[in-house]
């Protein structure tokens, strides 16, 4: 990694926010709005934040909190922060091989990468740069092309599969309509103008992209190479996945032979029926805001998920964005937290560089957020720790 860069990262960003902010400047309104976006009235988007300021902690004093340890071993892997890198889509046209940039710092600092479907970087060749990674699947609508999906990832080398099961209808994104984001990406003069206004994400992306590995395509919604991001019949499934159900779940399962994790659970029924087709795990999400606007916060959902879950591993995303957001999850049972848009964000800034530093700044604000808490160990953590002050 450029030393450069990581010397700039330290001086320019103090926070996940102000990766945010850098990316708001670089990226065309187009792209940057599609990232920043949720859905209709962002009910769902601006309650995930706002449920962390309901929620206060009450910390213990005079305990030697000298030996703190933050990090967390889930399915046999140790991982040195309770948090990773959630899955979002198309990152390599907001950063210059985003995914892979997004899963080698993840690797190298020791917290798991989720990379998503709807990538456009082959998973074999993100798996080879960052040995580990998890991989997220929007499940293919015909069974063979499910069957033959799940075997590639097997072959790659992925040891936990991520199936996203809140995506049964597309929501109504009218942000991406007033943004200008659509794909296929067609020539305009709003496309081309914001190639010119923007030149740093226009020559250090998208061109330099182009001239060196030629038009992206979605790599891994099934089996076989998808069509080009250019291409008027681009394949990427935007009708909906109105046929998931829990028999093609327990297919699945029945299929792969790793740690299956189901992303997208809200009601502890549905926790209680991932355990019993054989779930290893679940994320308790809202796809952060992006899908039924005025679906509760995940951190609404977790206590009574925790509840129902047995013995599945309960991780959580949609919101988080400090340290302290990580350990009020953790307080109220998460096994483990994941972040998306940030790490976008870090990416498209700053490449590896940007997102090695968002992994380490907030890793530290959890290491000294412990102390100012009074623990040593993140099983420490429980509800007592924690004070709600009372409505009205």
């Amino acid at each position: 990694m450029n030393s450069r860069a990581a010397q700039r990262c330290r001086a320019r960003y103090l926070s996940l926010d102000d990766f945010e902010h850098a990316a708001r400047r670089k990226l065309p309104r187009s792209l940057f709005g599609y990232v920043e976006g949720a859905t209709e009235n962002n009910l769902s988007l601006r309650d995930n934040r706002k449920v962390f300021e309901e929620i206060l902690f009450q910390p213990r004093v005079l305990v030697n909190v000298a030996g703190r340890d933050p990090s967390v071993e889930l399915f046999g892997t140790r991982y040195r922060a309770p948090f990773g890198i959630a899955p979002m889509g198309i990152c390599s046209l907001t950063g210059y091989r985003g995914d892979i940039a997004q899963a080698a710092a993840a690797h190298a600092a020791g917290v798991p990468m989720v990379l998503s479907s709807s990538s456009l970087i082959r998973l074999e060749d993100v798996v080879a740069a960052a040995p580990g990674a998890w991989f997220q699947l929007y499940v293919p609508r015909h069974e063979q092309a499910v069957d033959a999906l799940i075997d590639r990832v097997a072959r790659a080398g992925v040891e936990v599969l991520v199936v996203t099961v809140d995506s049964a209808v597309v929501p109504n994104r009218e942000n991406n309509v007033r943004n200008g984001f659509k794909t296929p990406l067609e020539p305009s003069l709003r496309l081309l103008w914001e190639g010119v206004s923007h030149p740093s994400w226009s020559l250090g992306t998208f061109m330099r992209t182009i001239l060196r590995h030629g038009v992206p395509h979605f790599e891994n919604n099934t089996a076989e190479r998808g069509t080009s991001l250019i291409a008027r019949n681009v394949e990427r499934d935007f009708s909906g996945r109105e046929y998931l159900d829990w028999a093609a779940l327990r297919r699945i399962r029945a299929r792969w032979r790793g740690k299956l994790v189901l992303k997208g659970i809200l009601h502890p029924d549905d926790a209680r029926r991932a355990g019993e087709i054989g779930a290893d795990g679940i994320i308790v999400s809202n796809h952060g805001g992006r899908q039924l606007d005025g679906s509760l916060s995940p951190m609404r959902a977790l206590p009574a998920i925790v509840a129902a879950a047995g013995s599945q591993v309960v991780m959580i995303d949609s919101g988080f964005r400090r340290g302290t957001d990580i350990l009020k999850a953790m307080a109220l049972g998460a096994r483990f937290v994941f972040v998306g848009r940030p790490f976008n964000y870090a990416a498209a800034v700053a490449g590896e560089a940007g997102v090695a530093h968002a992994i380490a700044l907030l890793r530290d604000e959890v290491h000294a957020d412990m102390g100012l808490i009074g623990i040593n160990r993140l099983d420490e953590l429980d509800p007592g720790f924690l004070y709600r002050p009372a409505a009205g």
